[in-house]
This record gives C-alpha cells, structure tokens and sequence, in this order.
C-alpha cells in the first residue's frame, strides 16, 4: 500500500486549487502593504479579481533576469521580503529566503523518496552561501532524519565519513554520488549501508542512473531552485516501480509557457516553467524558472493527485549571439507556428573554417514542394540569418527541449 506524507497529496484537484487561491488571497492580503517589490509586481492587477488559474494571467511573468536588477536596487529580495531579513532563518545572496520550519517544501520529496523517522543522511549539497544544503537538512529534521552536514569536502572525506557513520541514505548531486561509488570500490571503502538517494541540481542521465542503481542504491530525482525549493519529485508506483515524470510539489501553482511569451501550452507540449508559490515571507507571482518542462495529461500511478511533469528538459533562454544578431528560441517557436506541415524544429550553430554556420533541422510529415526554401526566408525574415535546412522525418530530432544548439568551438 502506498505511504503518502499527508491528506494534501490526494486532494482532488478541484479542492486544491480552490484551497490554493484561498491561500494565495490571503497571503496577498497580508504581504502587499509590506513588499515594495510586491505592489510594483500587481499594479495592473486587483487582489479580488485573482479567484483561478486565467486571474493570473494578468500579471506580468517575473523573470529571473527582473528579480536581480530588482534585488541590486532594493536588496536583499528586490521589496518582495514581506518579513524582515532578520527574522528570516537564512539569507543567500540570489534567493529568496523564509522562515517556516521546512520553507523549502524537501520532507514531501524526501518521503516520497522513501526516507523515514530515523533514517541517516548523509548531506553531500554545499552549505556555504548556497541554499542546496540547507534545503535537505530542513526537510530531513521535518521528517526526524538525522542528518551528517559533509557539504564541500574531499572525495575520500566523504567516503571515509559514510564508512564510519554508516548513513542509510545519500542527498547530493548525482554525478558526485556516482563519483564517490567509483572511488569507494578503487579503494575498497565499504559504503555498502547507503539503500537510497535523493538528488537534483544538475542533470541526471540514464548512464548515470543505471550505474548508481547497478551498486545497490534506489535513486530518486527531483528539480528544485534556490528560490523556489522542490517544485517537482519522482514517486513510485504500487508494485513499488518508478513512476515516468515527477509530481508536482503542494504550495504552489503550476503554469507551462511558450518561451518568451504568456501563452500557455497544451499538455506534451515543452515550454517553460512559471511558478507561483504560496509563501508569506517572501510571495513571488508567476516566477518564471527559464527551465522547460512539459505537463504529463494522465494523473501519476503513485496515486498524487497533483500535476504531473515530465521532468527538467533544458534552459528556455537558448538565445545565441551571431555578430550583431540574437536569435532566441521564441523566434524557433515563432518559425514553427508560420509552417503547419513542421513538427519540430531545431536551430544547430557550428563554426566551419572561421566562420559562423547554421543548419535549420525541421521535422515535417509530409515535407511540401519547397518547404526548405519557404522556411529559409521566413528564418531571414525573423533572425536576418541564412541557414542551410535540413528536412527529416518526424521524432528525428530529440525531444529534449533544445530548440538552439551552440556547438562553437571556442576560437
């Protein structure tokens, strides 16, 4: 029978979105007469008109690029801090901050990971200036996991650490866990009580999981921010199989975008995530992440009843410098949209003899008379750009998210 962490997990989804806006009403309310950031962010927006999902449409979405030049005129949180600094249990520079027992949202992830009251950590994330390591530690202490706080070590620190403290569980990144098993069997380290892991904070291969899964070690993944904690995590099914995609964290709200526009997109489709999150200290509408995911259409087999993700598909700001010209992934978008036969496209920049080259990959159904030579001028039309194009068949490209490829060399 499946475990879950509380009743809010299996919420019908009607329940939890009126739960939500309730939530986030409130919380407006109460932090706008005290967040300069938060008021500039709303003024085209009145609070009683912001009742669903399409009421926050009329904000604007706050990218990550605002929130900085916003944090260097009125720092430490660019006037979105509803709490003062000093009350705050943490401060980083480039992240936002709270004061709640578990701010980050890691003890749900965590128990879905199949961590438990008295398991040991052993913390691999940074402590110093840098949210990651903190994060786990709150959720663990929330879910009354003892925690070993290794952060920024040496290899053989680590692994001399885990043969002595025997921690059951390992929280850290998954090229580094991949890492110390490697080194642990070169110096035969006996780092055999590790059953389980938790990671995120940098991508996570099918190579690399196998291998971790291969020395005995249940590997669960999750995408996080600093600002925004643990948005999405892995769950696994009732014959205790993992589950396609990730489940989508409670406390916030969920919007897929078009890169480098407001408009939402179907479920499948890839674009980038914007997110909201219910949080007092420091509330921040419509966050766009610059990440890209897209919305799985069928509810998790783990029995979550939340929104389910596809997982971490790469960077929306792909945008690249040729000479003067800068050419985005919004314009890719834009490019697919003028050509009803085109698929998917992708934009790959290499350097050829000291120079500049680009190929246009498109992937087309039924590949029309002269379709390469409409898309080549529409490609100068909206760029200025000449490209060669390359016409292939349709799930020929990888649906990774990556819509521009900078494969330059440096000169």
């Amino acid at each position: 029978m499946l475990d879950y962490l509380d009743r809010l997990e299996t919420r019908t989804p009607k329940a939890r979105d009126l739960a939500n806006y309730r939530d986030l009403k409130a919380i407006i309310a109460l932090a706008k007469p005290r967040a300069a950031g938060l008021r500039r962010h709303m003024r085209q927006a009145k609070l009683a008109d912001i009742k669903s999902r399409d009421d926050l449409l009329q904000l604007p979405i706050l990218r990550k690029a605002d929130l900085a030049q916003m944090t260097e005129l009125e720092p430490p949180f660019g006037g979105f801090n509803s709490a003062r600094p000093g009350l705050l249990r943490h401060v980083f520079p480039g992240a936002l901050a709270g004061q709640a027992k578990d701010w980050w949202g890691a003890a749900r992830a965590l128990h879905a990971a199949g961590f438990r009251r008295g398991d040991l950590i052993h913390n691999g994330f940074s402590y110093h200036l840098d949210s990651a390591g903190h994060l786990i530690e709150s959720g663990a202490q929330a879910l009354g996991c003892g925690v070993i706080p290794a952060g920024s070590v040496s290899v053989e620190r680590h692994l001399e650490v885990i043969e002595k403290l025997r921690p059951t569980g390992f929280c850290g990144k998954a090229g580094f866990l991949d890492l110390l098993l490697e080194k642990a069997a070169e110096l035969r380290c006996d780092i055999s009580s590790l059953k389980r892991a938790f990671v995120f904070g940098a991508p996570l291969t099918s190579h690399m999981r196998a291998s971790i899964e291969a020395r005995g070690i249940r590997l669960y993944q999750a995408y996080a921010t600093p600002s925004l904690g643990v948005v999405a995590y892995e769950t696994d099914n009732r014959d205790g199989q993992l589950n396609d995609g990730m489940v989508l964290n409670e406390g916030l709200i969920l919007e897929v975008v078009k890169p480098g526009t407001q408009q939402s997109v179907a479920a499948g489709e890839i674009g980038e995530m914007v997110v909201t999150r219910l949080n007092l200290d420091c509330p921040v509408l419509r966050f766009g992440t610059g990440d890209l995911t897209a919305l799985l259409s069928e509810p998790s087999p783990c029995g979550r009843t939340n929104l389910r993700i596809k997982g971490w598909l790469g960077r929306a700001d792909q945008a690249v410098q040729l000479g003067e010209q800068t050419v985005s992934p919004a314009q890719m978008i834009d490019l697919a949209a003028r050509h009803a036969s085109v698929r998917r496209l992708r934009l790959v920049l290499t350097r050829e003899r000291k120079r500049d080259a680009l190929v246009l990959h498109a992937e087309s159904a039924q590949p029309a008379d002269g379709l390469a030579k409409e898309l080549s001028a529409t490609l100068k039309v909206l760029t200025g750009l000449d490209a060669k194009i390359e016409l292939v068949p349709v799930g020929a490209l990888p649906d990774d998210g990556q819509l521009i490829v900078d494969e330059r060399s440096p000169a």
